[in-house]
């Protein structure tokens, strides 16, 4: 596309762009992205504290995130520069680590978005539903808060679904215990019989036991 028709276009181009960047941003495993650190630090003040505080940082090639990875980061700037990302680039695999990292750089409008991603998966078959991984995901990654509305919207969502649909692996004992506890304390709804809960406490339990118990445990506890 000729430049000077579409500003989101014009902006885009310039994500990653080595002829255009006057700062290296090094992400996890030392991998590099290419920024303008005019463009980062208008639009987060995270970047504006990082990039233009009068230290050393001011003055350097270079700014290092060394537990946010590439894929993340280029998520991170296609919003700084754009205002928007596309919804295919958040999935499953990197969606908590995109809501931290746009929590870390300030960007509300991105952790929103991500927020909504999330709650349409309502949508979708729950057999299908991945936001009992991404609970279990949260509980393992990071220490747990009251005060977290990305792990409040996903306990609220996973206390909505029925559990036995899901494979027993796919919410962890950590991750079922502060379902559990959560939603008991903030009298959050609950949607699964307690037949259910016993059940889905049990087998993983058993599970960790042996094969055997994990077996015996499936055939006795059938599902409602």
């Amino acid at each position: 596309m000729t430049k000077g028709y579409s500003l989101v276009q014009d902006l885009k181009s310039l994500i990653n762009n080595q002829k255009y960047s006057d700062i290296e941003i090094l992400c996890e495993n030392r991998q590099k992205v290419y920024g303008s650190r005019a463009i980062l630090a208008a639009r987060s003040e995270v970047f504006d504290r990082l990039l233009y505080n009068g230290m050393k940082e001011s003055y350097e090639k270079q700014i290092s995130f060394p537990k946010i990875n590439f894929s993340v980061m280029k998520i991170i700037l296609e919003f700084i520069y754009t205002g928007s990302i596309r919804e295919e680039l958040v999935t499953k695999d990197n969606i908590i680590e995109t809501f931290y990292a746009a929590d870390y750089f300030q960007l509300q409008i991105l952790k929103d978005f991500i927020i909504k991603i999330i709650k349409n998966t309502l949508k979708e078959n729950c057999i299908e539903n991945y936001v009992p991984e991404l609970l279990s995901k949260r509980v393992k990654l990071m220490p747990l808060s009251e005060n977290d509305n990305l792990l409040n919207c996903l306990v609220e969502i996973v206390a909505l679904m029925s559990l036995n649909p899901f494979k027993i692996d796919q919410l962890s004992i950590a991750a079922f215990q502060y379902l559990l506890s959560h939603t008991h304390e903030n009298e959050i709804p609950f949607v699964t019989p307690e037949y259910e809960v016993f059940r889905y406490s049990a087998i993983p339990a058993a599970k960790q036991v042996s094969n055997d118990a994990y077996k015996t445990h499936m055939e006795r506890l059938p599902t409602l």
